[in-house]
């Protein structure tokens, strides 16, 4: 019996995982969830999360020509917690997403700041990845999976996160003058109910993408299972002069963890992108992700297919 048809969108690399503890330069327990950025010089940047063998996590660049191999990872960690003088970082430091943003002339790192009250998130500002500017915790616990937009709307940063409340996870967008108070806090996108994939609890995974159709915005959704949780991947587009309007939204998942490297590992059944890059000239999308929160994986897809099938698929609009 032949499988039904569905449409791929993103396909794995032939050398998954790209990235894992064989290849760093200093004993580690898992390397997974990395941001990734691509650099004026043609290099793919990964701030990635390193666990260490205690069960705390730190932030850890490599560096590739291709984006594919021959990584140059620092011989030490890049970015470690910083306890004493930001406390909410006692527990680590994980999941950060890149933002290249013109108005700062840098970059700007959402993470998760792992505190005594639980996760929150925190910003940090660098040029260089070697050299960092922390703006300290930007949200109160229990909130993660958060990114900067790269301009400002009205004159103010827009941040995507995701608080959890009530058993019940969403997506929501907060507004800033100075990077550092939040407010104007709404719901761009509710997780649905019921049996499905992204019922309960979804989050953000890379930055938003600018396309002319709009902020293309790769999420996350859990589903929870008698065997344990599956993270997968779906798609939607939000407006691109109003963030908080979902203009589509996929109904399906389009990439889900199938492969041994990504069911077996120290959170088994898990796919989770941190870090995209988008060529414009050519349309590539490679996405990279943490795989079984062991190791890292690679998919590739095209920006006009992603957009196409978004488009086809005619769900959730909204006027």
């Amino acid at each position: 019996m032949t499988r039904p048809h569905f449409r791929e969108l993103f396909h794995r690399h032939p050398d998954n995982p790209i990235l894992s503890v064989t290849d760093w330069p200093y004993p580690a327990n898992s390397i997974f969830n990395p941001a990734a950025v691509l650099l004026p010089n043609g290099e793919t940047l990964l701030l990635a999360r390193v666990e260490d063998r205690r069960g705390i996590s730190h932030l850890t660049v490599a560096r590739s020509h291709d984006g594919v191999g021959n990584w140059r990872v620092d011989l030490q960690p890049t970015l470690m917690p910083d306890p004493e003088n930001y406390p909410e970082e006692i527990w680590g430091i994980e999941d950060p997403r890149i933002t290249w943003v013109n108005d700062l002339s840098g970059y700007a790192i959402a993470y998760t700041a792992y505190s005594t009250s639980g996760p929150l998130v925190s910003l940090a500002l660098t040029t260089d990845f070697r050299e960092f500017t922390r703006k300290g915790s930007v949200m109160p616990p229990d909130d993660k999976d958060a990114a900067l937009f790269p301009k400002r709307f009205k004159g103010r940063w827009a941040l995507l996160h995701r608080p959890s409340a009530g058993g019940r996870a969403n997506i929501w967008l907060s507004f800033s003058e100075d990077l550092k108070h939040w407010g104007d806090h709404c719901v761009v996108m509710e997780a649905r109910r019921g049996a499905w994939w992204d019922a309960n609890k979804i989050g953000l995974s890379p930055p938003p993408i600018e396309t002319p159709l709009g902020w293309l915005m790769i999420y996350h959704g859990v589903r929870t299972t008698p065997a344990g949780c599956l993270y997968r991947i779906g798609l939607a587009l939000l407006d691109l002069d109003e963030p908080w309007r979902v203009i589509w939204r996929g109904d399906e998942w389009v990439f889900g963890p199938t492969e041994t490297y990504e069911q077996t590992g120290d959170v088994g059944g898990v796919v989770f992108p941190c870090g995209a890059v988008h060529d414009k000239a050519t349309g590539a999308v490679r996405l990279y992700y943490g795989a079984a929160d062991t190791s890292i994986g690679l998919a590739t897809a095209n920006m006009a297919d992603i957009l196409d099938w978004l488009m086809s698929t005619k769900t959730h609009q909204v006027s």
